[in-house]
């Protein structure tokens, strides 16, 4: 099995982002509530439109039980991620609220499949130069990654991640040698 990296350049990030906002709503949605959650696909693709919109505006906060974990978990939905939301619902005004958020063409309401969310990321992230491996788990490492150089505790991060160690959190990010020298260059005693 190969590794998938997380995106660590925020402007081929921001491109990614761009990338799919002028290409699909839905999928530049995906790819937010996908770095904005640290959720894993199967999760993010077994929401529904009343997650995150009460039929009037944005919800404060997307609530599920983690399919894999079974464990329940609470997130706030931030302003970008807000932004992506009623950009959504604005290009897509007749969805109900019992619909999956991420709406396969195939079937009647039916999500997409993670191998279409993956082929969907893949073809972004290859259009805006990113070299490393990514796909839908990606997303949820990218998230970790970011909420580790913003200096959030890997203590934290580990609970987001419903990780059982802090241990297993390192081996996740895939902390590199940059980010270890970059410390040192930090505590200039």
């Amino acid at each position: 099995m190969k590794v998938v990296q997380p995106i660590r350049d925020l402007k081929q990030l921001e491109a990614v982002k761009g990338y799919l906002r002028g290409k699909n709503k839905r999928d530049y949605l995906l790819f937010m509530v996908g770095i904005s959650s640290a959720l894993r696909i199967s999760d993010i693709l077994k929401l529904q439109v009343s997650h995150v919109w009460d039929g009037k505006k944005e919800k404060e906060f997307i609530e599920i039980n983690e399919k894999k974990t079974r464990k329940y978990k609470r997130f706030p939905i931030t302003k970008n991620l807000a932004k992506a939301i009623k950009e959504y619902i604005k290009e897509y005004p007749d969805i109900k609220q019992d619909d999956y958020l991420f709406t396969s063409r195939k079937g009647t309401n039916q999500p997409i499949s993670r191998q279409y969310a993956a082929t969907v990321l893949n073809e972004a992230c290859d259009m805006v130069g990113v070299k490393e491996r990514f796909s839908t788990h990606g997303m949820r490492k990218t998230w970790g990654y970011w909420a580790f150089k913003k200096g959030i505790s890997l203590d934290y991060i580990c609970i987001a991640l419903n990780h059982s160690s802090v241990a297993e959190t390192k081996r996740y990010l895939g902390i590199l040698q940059e980010d270890l020298d970059n410390l040192y260059l930090e505590v200039n005693l």
